[in-house]
């Protein structure tokens, strides 16, 4: 299933979308997409219903991020050995865990906005994981059996606060408008194989990032077994699972992102996301 969040910000109505790429109303039948909808049951129960009686939503509403009531929103680092490399660091022997804000949550097509005083905002196009039952200490085995689905997640970055501004990124990472998030979780039961996903991120119509999830360091069982070693991982916590190369920071000379700017980014059968860079604004 492809599930959404549309309508305006903080009014959004959970939704699906259907065969025929039509967006169907599902708030007749739960609430929200959020953590209480995310766990095999509710998936199934969703599932058996039969999207032609479900009311179809004319137009072209807004997409939001396609999961409520986020409680973490953590990130992996250098995930990719050729980012790695562009990047200037070794392979990390162990995954980088960071978090990014909940409060830079926002929908796929959203603006995303240049911090005050920004001279180094990046792109990152990412595979993000939707955890759909509680895990702790969970076994790489079992590991994806915790999760509900996928999604597409630019991990925009201003890299001179991430790393030019003390030893923790995080303060990079969280800026308002720095995670879109969309524009559909693609349950899990649809995807065969994460680690074969091809991802791309277009700048202004030009390629600069094109890679495949095959070539992570760490595999998305790793990443979801590491994690919950040193954090209870629930039931809507997103996991953003590090870029290919490709990003600003690696051009050369490195580009940032300015007003005006486009970015279309997407993941193999996870759809794609465009966003424009605007200024600072309160």
């Amino acid at each position: 299933m492809k599930l959404v969040r549309y309508g305006n910000p903080g009014k959004e109505k959970p939704g699906l979308i259907d065969a025929d790429g039509k967006l169907r109303d599902l708030s007749g039948v739960v609430p929200d997409i959020g953590p209480a909808q995310l766990g095999e049951a509710a998936l199934k129960k969703i599932a058996k219903i039969r999207t032609d009686k479900l009311p179809l939503v004319r137009g072209k509403p807004r997409m939001g991020c396609p999961v409520s009531g986020v409680g973490k929103f953590i990130a992996i680092g250098l995930n990719f050995a050729d980012h790695a490399a562009e990047s200037g660091v070794p392979v990390p022997k162990e995954p980088v865990v960071f978090m990014k804000a909940t409060t830079c949550l926002q929908g796929p097509d959203d603006d995303v906005m240049l911090p005050r005083g920004s001279v180094k905002t990046d792109w990152e196009v990412e595979l993000g994981v939707v955890i759909g039952t509680r895990a702790r200490y969970v076994s790489q085995k079992d590991a994806l059996s915790h999760v509900a689905g996928y999604c597409v997640v630019n991990d925009v970055s201003e890299r001179e606060y991430q790393l030019e501004r003390g030893p923790q990124w995080d303060k990079g990472k969280g800026c308002d408008t720095f995670g879109p998030v969309g524009p559909w979780l693609v349950t899990a039961d649809e995807i065969a194989n994460p680690q074969k996903l091809g991802m791309w991120l277009d700048l202004n119509g030009k390629r600069v990032q094109t890679g495949n999830t095959k070539t992570m360091v760490f595999g998305v069982a790793k990443l979801v077994s590491y994690v919950s070693q040193f954090m209870t991982l629930m039931p809507g916590d997103i996991i953003t699972t590090g870029t290919p190369p490709g990003v600003g920071l690696g051009q050369k000379p490195p580009l940032y992102l300015k007003k005006g700017d486009v970015m279309e980014l997407g993941i193999e059968g996870l759809g794609q996301q465009k966003q424009t860079v605007v200024a600072f604004k309160r």
